[in-house]
């Protein structure tokens, strides 16, 4: 598969995902496949339903997705890559 993030984007946004083994409660499997799905959709513009196999069941992925956005993940993920070129259309605007 290929990824959106580098390792060294990913070690940026790494610590803010939720369900690290350091966080309490239940730990999330594989936080950077689940980011990439996240980019394939806003990338593509695709629905949900049209999330490939590869990052696992949709409807769990987006269930996920709306853990992450009520808890300002994904806000603060993408202020931090807002330098990266590579990333500007991954940016959220400011609040």
């Amino acid at each position: 598969m290929r990824r959106v993030l580098n390792d060294g984007q990913w070690a940026t946004v790494e610590p803010y995902c939720l369900g690290k083994s350091s966080d309490p409660g239940q730990t999330g499997r594989d936080p950077r496949l689940f980011v990439e799905a996240v980019l394939c959709i806003v990338r593509t513009g695709a629905q949900w339903r049209e999330l490939p196999e590869e990052f696992g069941k949709w409807n769990s992925v987006f269930r996920r997705f709306r853990r992450w956005v009520n808890a300002d993940v994904f806000y603060n993920m993408f202020r931090v890559l807002a330098a990266d070129a590579d990333l500007e259309y991954a940016v959220v605007p400011s609040r």
